[in-house]
């Protein structure tokens, strides 16, 4: 058993509270973990995985190892004496009203609310001016809240609507079908569906798409043959016809089916990985109707954005790294007969559709600029925003006159306005009341040039008047994979980071979406490193320019953004005091052999590609790169038992390799939610108890023994 002795500095104010003339010890006891001789070769090497038995999730050994981790490390965040008063600060900032925007399904208008601490959000409905009545509550589903809503769809006339439920935060969902005016459930439940919505056709039933059940665990077994269903209302399950994805020669990890607004035509997307996707579409009022495709290859990514009887309207990547549309006739809708709609620009498109025209949001350095288009692509007008940040939700039903957008930003709380389609006015509908001044903070974009000199945008929010004396406590996060693009957004948790004084900086690294194709391209595969570099100079930065100091200096990501901050800490383990790895992909030797992983090889490759992948491989994945008698940062990492994304084994080897090389006085802990997966659909209670742990660790291995803001909290005390 080894043991760690764990330091904190005592004082009073921001910085007296760091005295470095007192010191209070916490002892760390780490659990006993087992090694194995797994052994695997890779062309050659031989590769040790020693806590391969961490793998196995329905393992006794394992669940025994979950708790006796659990106890160590909440035995220790019990000890930090500002965790309550933390907790009881993000209850109070978090018990606000929160609205979703409205949307028109039949004769209701349904939106989304939380009255303040509800576990999940309530879906309620009213009919014209009438009161506002529950529609359902995810709440009532289970006892401990775990059980949340994954998704809603209704029929086009809405008298039917079916919704998928999540238990435990697994990517496995349950579908419910529901008679919308009496509420009453009209057919048996359907089971094992994944990755997926469920795209109505009439009345008469839905498409779905789900994975054979695999072989040994639910929730760690490869999936990998995605399949589409029709589903007969009226019908069981066993007797769902396949439509696409019965080709064992032909593996597409991820089957997506859509219909059309006007109920014309279905659309299958077929992808093998998560970048590049085959098209396909059957028009369903031809009793004879075949499948066709629209794409054959999966070098671009493409979707069905809306038509026009038989004039498709296409939003691809092809040729077009920041995306166009394109219409074509659906007689002929291969890409030689494809004619630019909105052509690319030099910032990416996200473009809706609703009241009768196109909405192109572009992302311009991270931060949205929405256009109005109409259906021969005469621009309309630019539509102001409130301010800037990101705007969403552009978009509605042909027929609708009004819809609802959102606009938020790091400081400013998500508030939603109505939109009128033809004279482009629109006005505040919702604001929240909450606790927070955003008047006193501020937000900035800056630039800086990277390892081989590409330009990184970077937004950095604290207070005004903040004093750049490099002892500002910091969080940097980023994401830098998949496409995926990380924009302005304001998160209650890190108000309470920001209220203490602390900096939160979010880099757009390469990897990402924010720039288009080209800049996910460069942060994929054998570039992969050229993300970690990008993360790596943002820390530099902040450090070269006065914000902060390694000693101030936390980094946070999960998924892929988990796996950035294993890779970051384990190349440079002295440029930062705190790592935060959150369902990170830690073990890129071995990623691809769990649930779904195999899709993510566009991005990362695989260690039996060949050996130039291999070794790239291995030469960052953070499992195997963690060096007897390194001084690590403090690090608390985070997952969920029931991850069926990014398998929690991952964050298993990670803690264990770390607990037995670590050198120093910083503790590595290991904090595992339980009846938890990915994180869609947590419960808000764990939420909040989850970000507690995550400050107090950060402010406490920062060396505060007093939070930086104590007037903030003052009432909150202990």
């Amino acid at each position: 058993m080894k043991k760690l002795i764990a330091t904190a500095v005592i004082g009073t104010s921001l910085m007296a509270c760091r005295s470095e003339s007192k010191k209070e010890t916490i002892a760390v006891n780490y659990p006993n973990t087992k090694k194995v001789d797994a052994v695997d070769t890779y062309f050659d090497t031989e590769v040790k995985d020693p806590y391969r038995w961490l793998e196995d999730d329905r393992s006794p050994e394992t669940e025994a190892w979950v708790k006796a981790q659990n106890k160590v490390t909440f035995g220790y965040l019990e000890k930090i004496p500002f965790r309550k008063a933390l907790k009881n600060r993000l209850e109070k900032l978090w018990n606000y009203e929160k609205l979703g925007a409205p949307f028109k399904e039949g004769d209701y208008t349904y939106f989304y609310k939380n009255d303040g601490l509800q576990d999940q959000y309530v879906v309620y409905r009213q009919k014209n001016d009438a009161e506002p009545e529950v529609f359902l509550d995810p709440n009532t589903f289970s006892d401990d809240g775990t059980t949340s809503l994954a998704g809603l769809n209704f029929t086009k006339d809405g008298s039917l609507a079916g919704y998928l439920i999540s238990e435990g935060g697994s990517d496995w969902r349950k579908a419910i079908v529901i008679d919308t005016e009496s509420k009453e459930i009209v057919v048996d439940t359907l089971t094992d569906i994944k990755f997926s919505g469920l795209a109505w056709k009439g009345n008469e039933g839905f498409y779905y798409s789900s994975y054979d059940k695999p072989e040994g665990s639910e929730l760690s077994a490869k999936t990998d043959q995605h399949k589409v269903y029709f589903h007969k209302l009226g019908t069981p399950q066993k007797e769902d016809r396949l439509v696409y994805g019965d080709n064992p020669e032909e593996k597409h990890r991820y089957i997506g089916a859509s219909v059309s607004e006007d109920q014309r035509y279905l659309n299958i997307s077929a992808a093998t990985s998560t970048s590049g996707n085959k098209l396909f579409i059957k028009d369903l009022q031809d009793p004879n109707g075949q499948l066709s495709p629209i794409i054959s290859d999966t070098d671009s990514d493409n979707y069905l954005i809306d038509n026009v009887g038989s004039k498709l309207y296409i939003v691809t990547n092809r040729n077009a790294p920041n995306n166009k549309i394109v219409t074509v006739d659906a007689a002929e809708p291969t890409p030689e007969n494809w004619k630019d709609f909105i052509p690319e620009t030099e910032n990416v498109l996200s473009p809706g559709t609703g009241g009768g025209y196109f909405f192109t949001e572009y992302m311009v350095d991270a931060v949205s600029k929405v256009m109005q288009y109409d259906y021969d692509g005469k621009l309309i007008r630019e539509i102001k925003l409130p301010g800037v940040g990101s705007a969403s939700g552009f978009g509605g039903k042909k027929e609708d006159k009004d819809f609802y957008f959102s606009f938020t930003n790091y400081i400013t709380p998500g508030s939603s306005y109505k939109y009128n389609v033809e004279n482009g006015e629109y006005r505040l509908y919702w604001k929240p009341e909450i606790d927070f001044k955003s008047d006193n903070y501020e937000s900035k974009q800056v630039f800086y040039s990277s390892k081989d000199g590409t330009k990184i945008p970077m937004i950095i929010t604290h207070k005004k008047g903040l004093k750049l004396n490099g002892e500002n406590p910091t969080i940097l996060y980023a994401y830098g994979g998949f496409n995926i693009s990380i924009t302005p957004s304001f998160s209650i948790a890190n108000s309470v980071w920001l209220e203490q004084g602390g900096i939160y900086a979010v880099p757009n690294i390469r990897g990402g979406g924010e720039y288009g194709k080209k800049w996910h391209k460069a942060g994929i595969k054998m570039k992969k490193q050229n993300v970690f570099d990008d993360f790596i100079v943002a820390a530099e930065y902040l450090i070269d320019n006065k914000y902060t100091a390694a000693d101030y200096l936390a980094i946070r990501g999960g998924s892929n953004g988990g796996l950035l901050v294993g890779a970051t800490m384990t190349q440079r383990p002295d440029l930062m005091q705190v790592a935060l790895p959150a369902v990170g992909v830690m073990d890129m030797l071995r990623y691809h052999t769990f649930t779904a992983g195999a899709g993510w090889a566009y991005d990362y490759g695989t260690a039996e590609d060949n050996k130039e992948t291999f070794d790239y491989l291995k030469g960052y994945s953070p499992v195997h790169n963690i060096k007897e008698g390194t001084g690590y940062p403090a690090t608390l990492v985070t997952t969920g038992d029931h991850d069926d994304r990014v398998v929690p084994a991952h964050s298993f080897k990670f803690a264990a390799e770390l607990q037995e090389k670590q050198t120093g006085d910083n503790p590595t802990l290991i904090r595992i939610e339980t009846n938890a997966g990915h994180g869609a659909g947590t419960p808000v209670s764990k939420t909040i108890e989850k970000y507690a742990d995550i400050f107090g660790f950060t402010f406490y291995n920062m060396g505060f023994r007093e939070l930086p803001n104590q007037k903030v909290l003052k009432e909150f005390k202990e």
